[in-house]
């Protein structure tokens, strides 16, 4: 989700998870190994493409072979590949130290290489850099930053004759009337756990971060909790979104894939998500119309905050089997050529400045939330060790199954912050 973290999250992420995020699918572009060919494992299904051909081109001669996955399949096969030696040279990396793939996590134990020496790594905003780094080195050449709202499909929504909400009592006002004209507001594809965070992070942002922007570093030096917090005010938030109707019938039998398909035919008005699905949702419809929008949590709009953050990048393996073509590649995603195809390809927005990139007309609220500072981190990024995340994620599932209770996912929380790195 995805998706660190709302106040962490506006940094990327999609995806950004939360937590960055795609479906399923595997690619190939060539056979075999040698100088000229490179192995990567990518979670960026339906931009990644392009980069490839891109690359290829401006290096005659050159293959890359390479897998795209879901982010949930993904975390769990990487670490396994990076610990018996069959990783792939080049690697989807996320921010910060929310999951399984993270860059504290995977460069802790070695399994990165440092890439602090690339001429890209000093020119990233401090924002950015703080989350592709580990103890002060570079590793994640991170090209995107991501935010997570409520996109939404315009023609639908023109055609039940209703307006993006930016209260929270219009929101519900939204969803009942959208589900009284038998099409719901937003789709929800709760089978993959990483989704379940994204509607979780969009309304934290604002109840949590709003009015305590020091929230992480309370958290940190143990003068917060979850459970003490407005965290449960954002999971009642959206639990009462559930039960109003906000969403299509069985979110949890809903897949991301399927998730996706119900937003773009217009089948729910829309889907809240990371800005990366409208390039799957305009693939799906290409004639549609797709603009995020920030998802209120109180009646005063003013106050509405948006998870921003830095989006999944890519690392290089320490022991890629050819680490010239690995560097070669992740310098090419850095460049304004790569970067721009990726973020255009996306719908995001690029993390180096003077790229030359013109932002697509679906991302304005979410560009000006971020010049004036109405953004906050995804979540997951500055937390302290991987299973906080997934302990929400199993969690958020079981509360939508009857399995849990708020209270006790944000105990289990707390119990996984307070255990650190």
């Amino acid at each position: 989700m995805k998706t660190r973290k709302l106040p962490v999250l506006i940094a990327a992420l999609t995806a950004g998870a939360l937590l960055a995020a795609c479906s399923g699918g595997t690619k190939a572009g060539g056979s075999g190994g040698g100088s000229k060919t490179l192995t990567m494992a990518s979670v960026d299904q339906g931009s990644v493409e392009d980069v490839v051909k891109a690359f290829e081109k401006a290096n005659p001669g050159v293959k890359v072979r390479y897998t795209t996955s879901g982010a949930d399949q993904y975390q769990q096969q990487i670490r396994t590949q990076l610990s018996s030696g069959t990783a792939p040279d080049v690697m989807s990396v996320w921010p910060g130290n929310g999951n399984p793939a993270a860059t504290h996590v995977l460069a802790e134990p070695g399994y990165l290489r440092d890439l602090s020496d690339q001429p890209w790594a000093t020119k990233m905003p401090d924002a950015i850099k703080s989350v592709a780094q580990y103890e002060g080195k570079t590793y994640n050449a991170i090209f995107g930053q991501n935010g997570i709202g409520a996109v939404y499909n315009q023609q639908a929504v023109a055609k039940a004759g209703l307006t993006p909400p930016d209260t929270w009592t219009d929101l519900l006002a939204f969803c009942k009337a959208a589900k009284a004209k038998g099409t719901p507001a937003f789709a929800l594809g709760n089978q993959d756990n990483w989704v379940t965070q994204l509607v979780l992070y969009a309304l934290v942002a604002t109840t949590v971060y709003g009015p305590d922007r020091d929230f992480d570093q309370k958290m940190q030096s143990g003068q917060a909790t979850f459970a003490k917090s407005q965290w449960t005010t954002a999971l009642d938030k959206y639990l009462t979104m559930e039960k109003t109707g906000c969403f299509q019938k069985n979110p949890l039998g809903t897949n991301y894939e399927a998730s996706q398909a119900l937003a773009a035919t217009g089948k729910t008005l829309g889907i809240i998500q990371g800005n990366w699905v409208i390039a799957l949702l305009k693939g799906k419809n290409p004639q549609g119309t797709f603009t995020l929008k920030a998802l209120p949590a109180t009646d005063d709009p003013s106050q509405t905050l948006i998870p921003a953050a830095a989006g999944a990048g890519y690392g290089v393996n320490a022991k890629a089997k050819n680490k010239e073509l690995a560097l070669k590649f992740v310098n090419f995603v850095m460049s304004p050529e790569g970067m721009n195809l990726f973020v255009q390809k996306q719908g995001g927005l690029p993390s180096l400045p003077d790229t030359g990139y013109a932002a697509d007309p679906s991302l304005a609220e979410l560009s000006k939330f971020i010049t004036s500072n109405r953004t906050v981190p995804f979540m997951d990024q500055l937390w302290p060790n991987a299973k906080v995340q997934q302990t929400m994620l199993s969690g958020l599932q079981e509360i939508f199954s009857g399995q849990s209770t708020p209270d006790k996912l944000l105990d289990e929380m707390d119990t996984d912050y307070k255990a650190g790195s």
